[in-house]
């Protein structure tokens, strides 16, 4: 299979087999942490507001630290900042589990292991801000410029697939097992992800100028808004996933409406990239070869109008189908764009793009978790979802009057 398909050639390249087993491992351990925090939070405190304040918790360091984490990725060696980065989180988590030791045996109130859910978020943050733009630049010096197309969408696939697994994992746990069951299996996976990781070759530091932090965030930012078709991608995709995102309600729709148990939220969490697992597995062997703008905005479009079905949903089955058709939809959004910074990037900038990027994208995220929390409180659950898909779709009408050339994208 793997001689017969060029896209997976790239995965006889070892270094990047390393890096792509360990990305499984960190990713799956990650979303792991997001499914069991927040069901335990929304069991403690009964309140859709904390759902979007976990969200929020690890978006304010993200943002803060991500310009100034690009520079620094820049200026590294990325290998040996993914490891620091992976430790420092490996030890986080160990000091949740004994808190949740401490908790089961009632030495922490409950009110206080919320409040150490969010100082755990907001560490995360802060380490993601590092750790997100070092993996997506140290794969340029893992891979040929001829094969980074193929390892941009082997490591969206990868993602996906451990964000399909880890929910699955989590909710599993949850229902047979105990949170503290669930941080132990989350840390013995970041321990394979840093085995791995510590098996590539250490890679060259590209940028050797001396240039003062505040200057090389600058020329960052420069470089992403005059390049009008990175920053119309990213521009695009944050409203859409500002507005569109209805993760963070999955706890209050597995509860309150669809009335399922902690397995069925794991299923609820893993559906929308089970989604996107799919339809990313089929460009793997179909790779999109023209009118990648259309596309993108045709895929967009897609999620908000799939995004107001599953709000309107009582049926566990039915919100599947609709949270699966949402992948479907995102991860075409996703391979694009991917394959969009991985193109138009230089080398010697990529860690500052990526730090824009998860500005723009990834951080958008969280505070769409921010926004889904307030829009429930203030709205209600079902009005709220069904509002973010309706703003996904004006979002992308408005791209297509006034962004042409995202419309016009061809690579």
């Amino acid at each position: 299979m793997l001689g017969n398909n060029t896209q997976l050639q790239v995965l006889k390249v070892k270094d990047f087999k390393h890096f792509i087993l360990g990305r499984f491992f960190y990713i799956a351990a990650l979303r792991m942490v997001f499914t069991a925090i927040g069901y335990m939070v929304y069991a403690i405190t009964k309140a859709k507001f904390q759902l979007g304040l976990i969200g929020l918790s690890e978006v304010i360091p993200a943002i803060a630290f991500a310009l100034y984490a690009g520079v620094v990725v820049d200026k590294s060696n990325k290998k040996h900042l993914i490891l620091k980065a992976e430790f420092l989180y490996l030890l986080s988590v160990l000091l949740l589990l004994l808190a949740l030791a401490l908790y089961q045996y009632k030495y922490i109130t409950p009110n206080n292991l919320v409040l150490l859910f969010f100082a755990f978020m907001f560490v995360g943050g802060i380490i993601r801000a590092f750790n997100g733009p070092a993996q997506n630049a140290i794969i340029a010096q893992l891979v040929t410029k001829e094969q980074l197309i193929a390892a941009s969408t082997l490591s969206s696939i990868t993602w996906l697939t451990a964000a399909v697994i880890g929910p699955l994992i989590s909710g599993i746990l949850l229902y047979y097992c105990t949170t503290i069951v669930v941080f132990i299996v989350i840390a013995v996976f970041v321990m394979a992800s840093i085995f791995f990781k510590l098996k590539i070759k250490s890679t060259e530091v590209l940028v050797q100028k001396e240039t003062k932090n505040w200057a090389a965030i600058k020329e960052g930012i420069k470089f992403v808004f005059n390049t009008k078709i990175i920053l119309g991608a990213l521009v695009l995709d944050l409203f859409a996933v500002l507005f569109g995102g209805s993760v963070a309600l999955l706890p209050v729709y597995a509860k309150d409406i669809l009335h399922v148990n902690e397995l069925s939220l794991g299923w609820l969490n893993a559906a929308e990239y089970i989604g996107s697992f799919i339809i990313m597995l089929f460009l793997v062997m179909v790779p999109i070869k023209k009118s990648q703008g259309k596309k993108l905005l045709f895929a967009v479009a897609g999620f908000g109008l799939c995004t107001i079905l599953f709000a309107i949903s009582t049926s566990f089955w039915y919100s599947m189908f609709a949270l699966i058709a949402i992948g479907l939809f995102d991860g075409v959004s996703v391979i694009v764009r991917g394959n969009i910074l991985q193109l138009y990037t230089p080398n010697e900038m990529r860690g500052r793009v990526s730090s824009v990027n998860s500005v723009f994208i990834n951080s958008s995220n969280e505070i769409g978790q921010f926004e889904s929390g307030i829009a429930a409180t203030l709205m209600g659950t079902v009005p709220s979802v069904i509002f973010g898909g309706c703003v996904t779709l004006v979002v992308v009408g408005l791209v297509c009057l006034y962004a042409p050339s995202v419309r016009k994208l061809q690579y």
